[in-house]
């Protein structure tokens, strides 16, 4: 593992401890040595940089950072972590991605430059996919929205004479990307059909996400979903006022088409079954135009496929 991975992995130490902040991990290197490690948790207060220097000391001075995230330059419940790897004296900061917050983005790195310390901006892959929900809560004002469906090797969404079209290991994966969601979504046909609970159940949870329906109501009497039946727009930024940085669509085709037309589908999660259903409704409607993937990758899921897909750079 090299020093850039090692960083990406204390930086997830934070997961779920990092509210409305992103999760960072910081190594500082002098020369073969590592002498600093630190990583984010909103309860520790210190930032991954800080933690990391406060660790080396004065070997700090001459060392090398790597850092998952621009390191950020303006005073929020820290002084800026831009300004400390400057008065530290490290001579060189490689950065895995900018910041898109906008009362950063780009600023950190303006700052250690200026100070006349190298910088190396990787724009790494790895690095973005870390905080791909808060960048998009961040920098576009909206939960970042992943579109999952179980389909057949035909994309159908249902498969006559079974009741599910995925296996038992695709469904438990389900679970555990609801209790990672802040939000899970269907829309009233699917509520209308199945009456979904929408909660992640037999894994563990630290808390349940919160359960919508889009579309116009009224909703099944004794329903726990929420109904949100204005313009997309206007909810999902709603939505995003209140903290909701992920969401994670279950509906059907007609809930799907109608977040990819108005291009706020971010990511696609599908679960593919061995079989051709033959019949059935597709996975998405018609569309308008074609959609271009990105950052294909498949990995098996029991008996299936799982294939995820990115609509926009993470």
């Amino acid at each position: 593992m090299n020093h850039f991975e090692r960083a990406l992995e204390l930086a997830e130490r934070g997961r779920g401890k990092t509210g409305d902040h992103p999760l960072v991990g910081a190594v500082l290197v002098q020369g073969d040595e590592v002498v600093g490690e630190g990583w984010y948790e909103y309860e520790l207060v210190r930032h991954a940089e800080v933690a990391a220097l406060e660790q080396a000391g004065e070997r700090a001075r001459g060392a090398t950072l790597y850092v998952t995230l621009e390191p950020c330059s303006h005073h929020g419940r820290t002084p800026p972590c831009a300004d400390a790897v400057v008065e530290a004296g490290v001579a060189r900061v490689v950065v895995g991605a900018c910041d898109p917050n906008p009362v950063v983005d780009g600023r950190g790195i303006e700052r250690l430059r200026e100070a006349g310390i190298e910088v190396e901006l990787l724009d790494d892959l790895a690095s973005r996919r870390q905080n791909e929900a808060w960048r998009v809560w961040k920098g576009l004002g909206r939960p970042f929205v992943t579109y999952k469906a179980a389909i057949s090797l035909d994309g159908r969404v249902t498969v006559p004479g079974r009741r599910w079209v995925s296996g038992e290991e695709s469904r438990r994966r389900v679970h555990e990307l609801r209790a990672a969601a802040d939000a899970v979504a269907v829309g009233m046909g699917t509520v209308r059909a199945d009456e979904p609970r929408l909660d992640a159940r037999d894994v563990d949870a630290v808390r349940q996400p919160r359960r919508l329906a889009f579309g116009r109501g009224p909703l099944p009497e004794g329903s726990e979903l929420e109904l949100r039946s204005g313009a997309l727009a206007d909810e999902l930024s709603e939505l995003a006022a209140e903290g909701v940085q992920s969401l994670l669509l279950e509906g059907g085709p007609t809930l799907a088409t109608a977040f990819l037309e108005a291009d706020y589908v971010d990511k696609l999660l599908l679960f593919v079954a061995p079989v051709l259903a033959g019949e059935g409704p597709h996975v998405v409607g018609e569309l308008t135009r074609s959609l271009e993937l990105l950052h294909l990758r498949a990995e098996p899921c029991g008996e299936d496929l799982l294939v995820e897909a990115y609509l926009h750079e993470p």
